[in-house]
């Protein structure tokens, strides 16, 4: 079932969400090797475009959309406020972002992806998850890349 537009506008948890990519990019920048160099990124590069319009789709699609519905239907348990499935689902985006990044930022994914998670969860669709993800990623390109 696709989540219902007003539904999601008034998510007050999704607007807290969605504020707190720009507000924890700040905090990222105490990590070694990353500057707070707050800029637009070059409209020419193609990273930015993909980062913000192509991936956060494409991974939503293959792990909020996937993975996390196919383990939901096998795993039951939660702990706390995480199920098992949105656990392991974050478990293993973090795990692959190890192709691509140090360790430090890769495991730096864990926590953004359990709010994914969550909010698949919540809104029983990609829409919450992949607008979260695009905005994280435009928050970290243009505070911090």
């Amino acid at each position: 079932m696709a989540p219902r537009a007003g539904a999601l506008i008034r998510d007050g948890r999704l607007w807290a969400a969605l504020a707190a990519g720009p507000l924890v990019c700040p905090l990222l920048a105490l990590l070694p090797g990353v500057a707070w160099a707050p800029a637009l990124p070059d409209p020419g590069s193609l990273w930015p475009w993909l980062a913000v319009l192509v991936y956060p789709p494409l991974e939503e699609t293959v792990f909020r959309g996937g993975l996390q519905p196919w383990l939901a239907r096998r795993w039951r348990w939660r702990l706390g406020p995480v199920s098992a499935a949105n656990l392991a689902t974050s478990l293993v985006f973090a795990a692959l972002h190890l192709f691509y990044h140090p360790p430090l930022w890769a495991a730096g994914v864990f926590v953004p992806s359990l709010v994914f998670g969550h909010f698949r969860e919540r809104h029983h669709g990609l829409t919450a998850p992949i607008l979260l993800h695009a905005w994280y990623n435009a928050s970290y390109m243009v505070l911090l890349a």
